[in-house]
């Protein structure tokens, strides 16, 4: 890795929260990283979730990755009208907005545990997943415009070292009521307590929200093109069949993974199955018309390749941590048969998202003094190799699983900042879209889930080696990337 002279000058021109005109915005950023410590500590409940919901709803690991599928499919779905809130009423009208969906969800969890069904839960999660896409879409840019555009990613670093914090507390505290609560019926009762108190914070997060000064800040557009020039910027005729077809191929990718989550969600539900394949093809068909009319009108922000292929690389971080993290329970508990799961639950917390938290200091430390693409790509190709030990199994195994999330932490805001970088008029649209691509986290577990049924829980770790290569190579391929973007 070569030093980076421009984050560091970016950076020190000033300060680190300090705009080209003067203001000052670190009270306004430590304002914003509290969201980042509650959506991680929301998420770091939803990990504990899997082994839980196996033992108190008899279920298998493929139907227990549902629990990612509902919170990851709220992102999906939630993403563009989160955009369009941020657009409409701002950056503090979204962040409200959010806030208010996620007390909904966690107040649910009270009549979900009287209903004590596998959909009453998946229910509560989608909506609390709601909330967190909203605060998702608009705080993780905005902690990149709240200073100079070069300190970016370091500033989203820092934030969401926070945010480590909270998957450190998630499943630590969470493990505590969830593991243990009563059998049989009052299996599920130890849930309400965490959600509860994820309400009773939100709420009063939403106070100080609502009675705080956040100025609605704009990226800067560091491609310089004039309103006229972006005007002719409409795709030909041939560029219109090639996004037919590659988008075509996208969908039907896609398709074959969310297939087969949509039949388990089908038959949870008790829904006629007779409905269930106009329903795939109708849903296939919406989501091509969608995704077409998105890109035709918007070629100017897809053709940047620096950004079409980081909506990819986030699809697929997000979907190997997501795995990693959904069935770290199960890997610590089929390679260490002396440890229990509460003790298990500990670890994941504690030692897991421990090195996840450290990872994101040193990363951030590391990003001020480094490309940040290049560190990505590193760190990435570590991890590669890192949980090609992992499948090996054994106490060797475990270690190299544990290590990953050290080496893990850095990718998503890095990732998301070098993919928005110079969008400018774009930005909210385009991080509505990076947050979009957390939908890979709903295909990554049912479908590990899926291999660990077959297999082994060992033997599934081969799909977050796949998602690590990509994720490398974007990081390597990033400078070329946006040399052929300008």
């Amino acid at each position: 890795m070569s030093p980076s002279s421009t984050t560091v000058g970016g950076t020190s021109k000033g300060g680190l929260f300090r705009t080209v005109d003067g203001k000052n915005l670190a009270v306004t950023f430590v304002l914003i990283t509290s969201l980042f410590l509650l959506w991680g500590f929301c998420n770091g409940m939803i990990d504990i979730l899997n082994k839980h919901f196996q033992d108190s709803l008899r279920i298998n690991k493929e139907q227990s990755g549902l629990v990612q599928a509902a919170n990851y499919l709220a992102y999906f779905l939630m993403a563009i009208p989160a955009g369009l809130i941020a657009k409409r009423f701002g950056y503090k009208g979204g962040i409200l907005v959010g806030l208010s969906l996620i007390a909904t969800g966690a107040f649910w969890f009270i009549p979900a545990v009287n209903i004590g069904t596998y959909w009453a839960f998946l229910l509560g999660l989608f909506v609390i997943a709601a909330g967190m896409t909203c605060l998702e879409t608009i705080a993780n840019p905005y902690a990149t415009v709240l200073g100079a555009p070069e300190g970016g990613p370091m500033r989203i670093n820092i934030a969401q070292t926070t945010n480590g914090l909270g998957w450190i507390l998630g499943p630590t505290v969470g493990g505590y009521f969830v593991f243990s609560g009563g059998d049989g019926a009052n299996a599920n009762a130890g849930l309400t307590k965490p959600y509860v108190g994820i309400g009773i914070f939100v709420v009063l997060l939403f106070i100080v929200f609502a009675i705080s000064p956040v100025p609605d800040l704009h990226a800067e557009d560091e491609s310089r093109r004039s309103a006229i020039e972006k005007n002719r910027l409409r795709p030909s005729g041939a560029q219109l069949a090639a996004i037919a077809v590659v988008l075509a191929i996208v969908c039907a990718v896609l398709y074959f993974f969310i297939a087969p989550i949509l039949g388990l969600m089908w038959t949870l539900l008790h829904m006629n199955q007779a409905w269930l394949q106009p329903a795939k093809y109708g849903l296939l068909a919406a989501a091509y018309v969608a995704a077409f009319l998105l890109v035709s009108k918007n070629w100017d922000m897809f053709r940047r390749k620096h950004f079409t292929l980081g909506i990819a690389a986030q699809f697929l971080y997000v979907a190997a941590q997501t795995g990693i993290f959904s069935f770290c329970v199960n890997y610590i508990l089929e390679n260490d048969l002396g440890v229990a799961r509460l003790q298990a639950s500990k670890w994941l917390g504690a030692i897991g998202f421990g090195l996840f938290m450290v990872g994101r200091l040193c990363g951030s430390a590391v990003i001020s003094q480094f490309k940040p693409d290049r560190v990505l790509a590193v760190y990435m190709a570590i991890n590669v190799a890192l949980v090609a030990v992992t499948m090996g199994g054994g106490k060797t195994g475990l270690y190299a699983m544990f290590a990953t999330f050290f080496f893990m932490s850095v990718g998503f805001p890095t990732i998301f900042a070098l993919s928005i970088r110079g969008l400018g008029d774009y930005t909210k649209l385009g991080s509505s879209l990076i947050v979009m691509s957390i939908v890979g986290g709903a295909i990554a577990a049912p479908f590990m889930g899926h291999v660990a049924d077959l297999h082994s829980m060992r033997i599934g770790f081969v799909v977050p080696l796949v998602c690590f290569v990509f994720v490398a190579l974007y990081g390597y391929m990033w400078p070329r990337l946006c040399r052929l973007d300008s």
